[in-house]
This record gives C-alpha cells, structure tokens and sequence, in this order.
C-alpha cells in the first residue's frame, strides 16, 4: 500500500492526469499563456520533463528494479494507512473532478 500511495503521489507532482497536480500545472500553464509569457512557459516545461524523469525512476525502484538485499516489508498502523488512504483518494478525486478547480478558481477570480 505505501509503494502505491508514494507512486500516486509522484505522479501527482509530475503532472500525470488524472492527478490533482495535473490541474495545478494546467493552470499555472495556461495562465502563463495567457499572460504570453512564453520564455518562462520553455523553462516550466523543460523543469516539468526534468522532473518527470527522476519521478518514474522512484517509481521504476519501487516496482521494476531486483534488490539484491531486499526490504522487509514496512508494517504501518490504522492511523498511518487510514490517513494514506485519504490523501491517495483526494489526489485521485481532484484528479478527477476537475470541475472543482473551475468552480474555486471562479469563487477567486470575482
């Protein structure tokens, strides 16, 4: 469960949709464009494909890559795994709901 929750989270700060971050950089990106900022757009994108790469290679540790000495398996309490839980779904349900964002960003922008 935790490599799971790591992995989603990771995919959030890269952008990956259906993930909240999705949303964020779709934003930040658009309100860039719009402002025609174009330069600070090349280097938004570069640092996001930058990022992306050392992203996946966390992730590629966790699921793909053989160790050699294994990692005993990590017990986490209730507590811990409830609370993971409830992040991992509201990464995924802003993810998917992006009509929440339109509505805040309407609630601000009036």
């Amino acid at each position: 469960m935790l490599s799971w929750v790591i992995a989603v989270a990771l995919f959030s700060l890269a952008g990956i949709p259906p993930t909240a971050g999705f949303f964020g950089k779709y934003f930040l990106l658009t309100s860039g464009a719009v402002r025609g900022d174009y330069y600070l757009l090349a280097v938004a994108c570069l640092n996001m494909v930058i990022s992306l790469y050392y992203y996946l290679k966390v992730v590629k540790a966790i699921f793909i890559d053989k160790s050699e000495t294994p990692i005993e398996k990590i017990q986490v309490g209730a507590l811990n795994a409830t609370t993971m839980a409830i992040c991992c779904a509201g990464i995924l349900t802003l993810g998917f709901c992006g009509e929440i964002f339109e509505y805040i960003s309407g609630f601000f922008m009036n």
